[in-house]
């Protein structure tokens, strides 16, 4: 059975501390990508861009394809994730169609898993293992488990800026200025350091060393510029507690006029009842607004963060069954609030391996902001142009929009659930070195 979970969804934000660090690991934008290096290499994250694959043969160019038009999509995002001490070098991959008749279909917005095995890595984490159970020692890693609340991003220790540009940057950060380090024997576990766990750096460095993009048809597949994903966690802050100047006095028009009083009550209702407002919409534009620059929200295992009050919605965080109300003023009693619970029983199972998918990111409406930017800025420096020719540019956007092909994504947010065993099988159900696998994905439209 798909994974419930038990946590309560409520439409304020008093389940969420304020002034605390959450578990969600927000991806950002930082800056273009100028290298060709780096745009082959899979284990830098970015924003758009041509892909770079793990599996050592080019995936079906049709992955790409959007299945309203056919049309091949270009990459939104490419992530470098692999579960943490997973022997398989992992990567998510996320194309959209921007084609204005293909949104709010099915289809548009896909998703793939790439998997590698690394045989290097998986030497290292054997040989340690083996050294700890020797030892009777409890290994201080489980295996993965994507319902836990470790990040397949976190560092086993503090993160601190390295040669790779990494600390926080984990997403992948253009590493400029590179000292030269001594090697390193990729099986020597001699060390200290390596008496703790295989860090999650070694496991990226390796896996650059190994990263191998092909010149094939995909280096024509259509593409916005590339863009650096950067990674930051996600921090809730205080609630401001604004106070007024000491020479200011409010008044209660209440107690001032009762008459003016009551008309401005009547008033009030009077807004309140005549505006409909999305609770969902409004605690997402808060969370969000305390950091507004993200594109990425990254939480293996944890829960979504819904855009809407839509169809979506109700599938993800189902309502409590509440008694019918009284009909009798004896029988009078007070609503409390509904309670939702979030819930995966509505996502199928992975076609391969059966298990349930578990949510792992979703993308944020800043990411169209990001793509389009990126365009914007390789066409057309505004800053170079007159009054005149902006204004132009403007009506030529405005009109383009209206036409019949015209371009541009629509969604509010896409939400991404993939394998919770991060399984890689072959067409016979065997374990493989190397797979790829397309996910779910849940859209929420932009109405």
């Amino acid at each position: 059975m798909p994974a419930s979970v038990d946590d309560d969804w409520s439409d304020s934000d008093e389940g969420t501390g304020a002034g605390m660090e959450t578990d969600v690991l927000l991806g950002v934008p930082d800056g273009s990508v100028e290298t060709d290096a780096d745009i082959k290499d899979a284990a830098v994250s970015r924003i758009g861009g041509l892909p770079a694959f793990l599996p050592s043969r080019d995936p079906p160019f049709p992955s790409c394809q959007c299945k309203v038009c056919s049309d091949p999509m270009e990459l939104l995002l490419q992530v470098w994730c692999p579960f943490e001490d997973s022997t398989m070098d992992r990567a998510l991959y996320v194309w959209g169609c921007a084609r204005s008749t293909c949104q709010r279909h099915a289809g548009s917005i896909r998703a793939w898993r790439g998997l590698r095995y690394n045989d290097a890595y998986a030497a290292k984490l054997k040989k340690k293992k083996t050294r700890n159970a020797g030892q009777h020692k409890t290994i201080t890693s489980p295996p993965p488990n994507p319902t836990s609340s470790a990040n397949p991003f976190s560092m086993k220790t503090t993160p601190e800026p390295t040669a790779f540009g990494l600390g926080y940057q984990i997403f992948g950060d253009p590493a400029t200025n590179i000292p030269d380090q001594p090697k390193k024997d990729v099986n020597d576990c001699s060390d200290a350091e390596n008496d703790d766990s295989v860090s999650s750096e070694d496991l990226l460095i390796t896996a650059m060393t190994r990263t191998r993009v092909t010149d094939s048809f995909w280096a024509a597949a259509p593409s916005y510029p590339a863009v650096y994903l950067s990674t930051l966690s996600e921090y809730i802050p205080q609630p401001s507690k604004g106070k007024a100047p000491a020479n200011v006095r409010i008044e209660d028009p209440i107690e001032a006029d009762g008459k003016a009083g009551k008309d401005a009550i009547w008033a009030l209702e009077t807004y309140e009842n005549s505006v409909e407002i999305d609770s969902v919409f409004d605690r997402f534009t808060k969370r969000v607004g305390f950091t507004g620059e993200q594109c990425l929200r990254y939480e293996l295992g944890g829960i979504p963060l819904p855009f809407a009050s839509d169809k979506v919605f109700e599938l993800l965080f189902l309502a409590a069954t509440q008694a019918p109300l009284p009909v009798t003023k004896a029988d009078f009693k007070v609503v409390q609030p509904t309670k939702r619970s979030y819930s995966t029983a509505s996502i199928p199972p992975c076609p391969c391996c059966k298990s349930s998918r578990v949510f792992e990111c979703q993308l944020m409406p800043n990411l169209i902001n990001v793509l389009r930017k990126s365009v914007d800025d390789k066409h057309l420096d505004v800053r170079r142009l007159t009054d005149e020719q902006r204004i132009k540019a403007v009506q030529d956007a405005l009109k383009r929009n209206k036409e019949p092909g015209s371009r541009g994504m629509e969604w509010g947010t896409c939400m991404v659930f993939s394998c919770g065993n991060d399984c890689c099988l072959d067409d016979g159900g065997q374990e493989d070195k190397e797979c790829w696998r397309e996910e779910y994905v849940l859209v929420q439209w932009d109405e």
